[in-house]
Formats: structure tokens, sequence, C-alpha cells
């Protein structure tokens, strides 16, 4: 199962995108995992843009992996929800190259996935 939401948007391009956000998505070697399915409507809206921040960001794709998630009896299910408590789709997780986790968005903010993990990102860098 793939997560199809997470392909960045065709209309949108680099220049959509402040250059501190895409500077703080592609420093370092961050690694994005990326909770979602192509079912929930909240990814549907949120998830092309983010796509687009991390390519515009030059992230590598062996730096982002996908989690699709499903709607179970008891809640969401998919590879590692219970493993990092996904209860809300979309969540992103931010780790350290090392495992570390650095930052999350969970389901929904007043600015966009790329803005928000980009302020927890510069904050983290801003105090190290």
């Amino acid at each position: 199962m793939t997560l199809e939401t997470l392909a960045p948007a065709a209309d949108v391009d680099a220049d959509a995108f402040d250059d501190s956000v895409l500077a703080a998505l592609g420093a370092d070697d961050y690694v994005f995992k990326v909770w979602g399915g192509d079912w929930c409507g909240d990814c549907q809206r949120q998830l092309p843009e983010f796509g687009a921040a991390l390519a515009a960001a030059g992230v590598p794709d062996d730096r982002i992996e996908a989690y699709p998630v499903t709607k179970g009896p008891d809640g969401k299910e998919g590879e590692l929800v219970e493993a990092y408590g996904i209860e809300l789709i979309p969540t992103v997780v931010v780790e350290s190259a090392d495992g570390e986790e650095l930052a999350r968005f969970v389901e929904e903010e007043p600015v966009s996935i790329a803005e928000y993990l980009a302020d927890q990102l510069a904050d983290i860098e801003a105090t190290a």
C-alpha cells in the first residue's frame, strides 16, 4: 500500500514556499516519517503541499518514509502506529539521523505542515 496523497502537488512550485521554510526542512539529515491515509480528507488537503515542500527543499526520497494508515475497529491501524502513538492523521514525525524525535505535526495547525515543522526545527537549530 502506498500513500499517494504525499506525492507533490503538481500545481505548487518551489516559489510558493518561504526560503526559511525550505532551508529548515532541507537542513541536516532529517528523516520525515509521515502517517496518513488516501481516504482521509485532512490528508488529501495537506499532504500534497507538504510533499511539494519536501521536494522543493531537496529532501531525498530515502529520507521520507510514508506509512499508510487504515481505519480499524479500534482506531488507526498501520505500520508503527502503536510504536509512535499515532491517533490522528496526518501525523509527521521528524527525526535526526540517529533516530531522535525532533518535531511532530499532528492533524492540523493554523499553518501548513511545512511551516509548522520548519518553525520547530528552526527553534532546535537556534538552541543547538
